[in-house]
């Protein structure tokens, strides 16, 4: 979810630049820095980007420079005159030499006040489009990022299944091992003769069962499967794709407590590598 738009452009006597930089989360969280005069859009700031951003801590900053000066304070004149004629009025009557009284005026609550600015429905109708010229150079960035991330994801889960291809030699051997270890261990310890065949059958099968992982790499097959036809869907999947890796690593991890070999072992190591590449990014998917 991390993505950077931004634009620029002449309104009026001003240039305008509007940028919008996001990173990741799990919902969509809105920060907007606007010039005051455009308070009243936030609603419709909020509700244009919200549309395209859909998730991700999105900071948002509009900001301009103008090409003339501005005048930012106005002069309550008719105020200040009043004040200044009781002022004069005052110092006369108690004899007070004249005095310069502008400094003094000057400092009198509401002498001057800040000019409030009337937003023209003309200058917004083309701050409007800007943002959305920044939305497009944002989404732009996102689909590249998107881009990469999928070759990479893509890359893993090749990786897992090929490491998958490679299990069912050593699996087969590992069983194999596994029955002529307590053959032998058996034969040490106890007389031929003493020996019950259907009893030793038995408790091989009750133990190899227990190694036994076909359903484990048939549901690992299954979800790596699934999570590429999800990786194709070109709708904001992320949260599917964290809850399909999630299985994938559940799998994982059950083939490597039941591996008791080492050859297995490494093979687990690599795939959880791989998965640990997927982990890192999915976050980085809407």
């Amino acid at each position: 979810m991390t993505g950077y738009g931004k634009a620029e452009g002449s309104v009026g006597n001003k240039q305008f630049i509007v940028e919008i930089r996001s990173l990741n989360s799990k919902n969509l969280d809105l920060n907007l820095r606007v010039p005051s005069i455009y308070r009243e859009k936030e609603l419709d700031i909020r509700s244009l980007l919200a549309d395209t951003l859909i998730r991700g801590k999105a900071d948002i900053s509009i900001y301009f420079e103008s090409a003339v000066a501005e005048k930012r304070v106005a002069i309550n004149r008719p105020l200040l005159e009043a004040y200044y004629a009781d002022l004069k009025d005052i110092a006369e009557s108690l004899a007070i030499p004249a005095q310069d009284y502008m400094s003094l005026l000057m400092r009198i609550p509401d002498v001057m006040k800040p000019e409030r600015e009337e937003m023209d429905p003309n200058e917004w109708t083309q701050i409007k489009s800007l943002i959305e010229q920044a939305l497009q150079n944002f989404v732009s960035y996102r689909n590249e990022e998107g881009r990469k991330l999928k070759s990479e994801f893509a890359g893993a889960i090749a990786n897992i299944m090929a490491q998958y291809d490679l299990l069912d030699a050593p699996l087969k051997a590992r069983i194999d091992k596994v029955r002529a270890r307590i053959t032998a261990n058996l034969a040490e310890f106890v007389e031929s003769e003493d020996l019950d065949r259907n009893r030793l059958e038995q408790e091989m099968v009750y133990y190899i069962e227990k190694l036994d992982v076909s359903e484990e790499k048939q549901r690992l097959k299954s979800n790596c499967d699934y999570f590429m036809q999800v990786l194709k869907d070109e709708h904001a999947q992320g949260r599917k794709l964290g809850f399909i890796s999630q299985e994938i690593g559940r799998e994982i991890n059950t083939l490597g407590s039941k591996a008791n070999d080492a050859e297995i072992q490494k093979m687990v190591v690599k795939m959880k590598d791989e998965l640990e590449k997927i982990k890192e990014q999915i976050l980085n998917v809407l």
